[in-house]
């Protein structure tokens, strides 16, 4: 199970809004104890339409607004622009907060502004709505991998033809204070441009990179050496020119769960390791972070979930062959194709109309 074609799908913006920082190397920046007020919509967004909009969704359409000016913007219709966002903690202080209102007050007491998001499949559809992405919108909220699981399911989408264009992401926000994994909240997004390669070409555009997911389930009760065997059968399916993949290339993020054991001694201990927070942000952090750091060499970003969900992405450097005359005539070309029509003359008015 080896040497399938990442290339056709290529990585061509990147957004980072986090309290580490607004860029990939975020993921090598330490996690902080306590944000603080980092994060203003009406410097990112705007200073009207944005201020009931839920934290989460205003990271996220944040991000994304970044990976799209990163990347030129939408470059195709907007029925073939496809969107995807991984969750799991964006909901869970504001659903907290409206469980007590109904409990205390009744529901006749809920903000009419916030409780739409009562359904976590909303907290991208601002962001969609506003870029026109028609193709299909979709939310994953799988415990750890659900980032990484958004790619995963927009790039098979891609290759199925429901679209070819996709902005792909996770956001979260901290968890309630009461909650038992409020010290790992983890707060912010990240969203990934991503655009078939023939047609970035025809573009005269760069990628950054490709990306390719792979997920599997490990029962938490799996005997140890069932639990390795599913892991390296997962890490096996890797796409051509991931072989060079050097142990210290691999970041594994992990907490302490025995599904991350087996993780972690498949990898071996040479596996950068970093320490998974409540959500499904750093795994797709560190994805980015990895696209960074080495643009000229594989890596791969490796987590897992106490309750069995496993994910891989690999990454593959921007393969281009192209020289930077031929980039600069397609570039050309594509933007004679698409311009308007200048000669066009408009038509005298009829004798009597106003111009």
């Amino acid at each position: 199970m080896t040497g399938f074609d990442a290339t056709d799908v290529a990585v061509t913006g990147i957004g980072v809004v986090t309290p580490r920082g607004g860029d990939a190397s975020a993921a090598d920046a330490p996690r902080p104890d306590a944000p603080g007020d980092w994060f203003d919509y009406r410097t990112e967004l705007g200073r009207r339409g944005y201020k009931y909009l839920p934290p989460a969704a205003q990271y996220y359409l944040a991000a994304a607004n970044r990976a799209l000016a990163a990347a030129g913007g939408p470059t195709v219709p907007a029925e073939d622009r496809g969107a995807a966002v991984g969750t799991n903690s964006a909901a869970e202080a504001l659903h907290t907060a409206m469980d007590e209102t109904v409990i205390t007050a009744g529901a006749a007491d809920l903000s009419p502004a916030t409780a739409p998001y009562f359904s976590i499949n909303l907290f991208g559809s601002r962001m969609a709505m506003e870029h026109r992405l028609q193709g299909f919108n979709l939310t994953l909220t799988t415990p750890r991998i659900a980032g990484l699981e958004a790619l995963q399911t927009g790039l098979r989408s891609l290759r199925l033809g429901r679209a070819s264009w996709l902005l792909a992401g996770a956001t979260e926000e901290a968890l309630d204070p009461r909650d038992p994994g409020a010290a790992r909240s983890e707060v912010g997004a990240v969203a990934l441009v991503l655009e078939r390669t023939d047609l970035l070409r025809a573009r005269g555009g760069t990628a950054l990179g490709h990306l390719a997911v792979r997920s599997c389930y490990v029962p938490p009760d799996a005997p140890s050496d069932e639990a390795r065997a599913r892991v390296a059968r997962l890490l096996a399916d890797r796409p051509a020119g991931a072989g060079a993949t050097e142990p210290g290339d691999v970041t594994a993020v992990l907490d302490g769960s025995t599904v991350a054991t087996a993780v972690h001694q498949v990898l071996g201990p040479d596996a950068r390791r970093v320490p998974a927070g409540s959500g499904a942000l750093e795994p797709l952090l560190q994805a980015v972070g990895t696209v960074g750091r080495h643009p000229d060499r594989p890596g791969a970003v490796v987590t897992a979930s106490a309750q069995g969900n496993v994910a891989v992405c690999w990454v593959l450097p921007a393969h281009d062959d192209r020289t930077h005359d031929e980039r600069a005539h397609e570039r050309a070309a594509h933007d004679e194709r698409t311009a308007p029509d200048r000669t066009a003359r408009a038509e005298p008015a009829p004798a009597g109309s106003v111009a």
